[in-house]
């Protein structure tokens, strides 16, 4: 999970002012790297741990999935005589 956290010692700062001069990439290139500093990024154990949850699910569901079809197509066979 990312989480984004302020710095205790920079107060939240308001939005700018509009004064017309449009868009300025520097000013947005800074901005980006800023909120980038303030990301808490997972650890390696973190997302090691998540995507073997996230893959042992994937597994979990293609299994019920494919014995839901197996079961369909079973009663599909048997009431209608077709499918092979």
């Amino acid at each position: 999970m990312v989480s984004v956290s302020t710095p205790k010692d920079e107060s939240r700062k308001t939005a700018p002012h509009k004064n017309g001069s449009g868009f300025n990439l520097g000013t947005y290139i800074k901005d980006v790297r800023n909120e980038a500093k303030r990301v808490t990024w997972p650890t390696r154990r973190n997302t090691l741990i998540t995507t073997g949850a996230v893959l042992a699910m994937v597994t979990v569901t293609c299994i019920f999935f494919f014995i839901v079809d197996q079961v369909i197509g079973l009663g599909v066979r048997e009431l209608f005589g077709v499918g092979g």
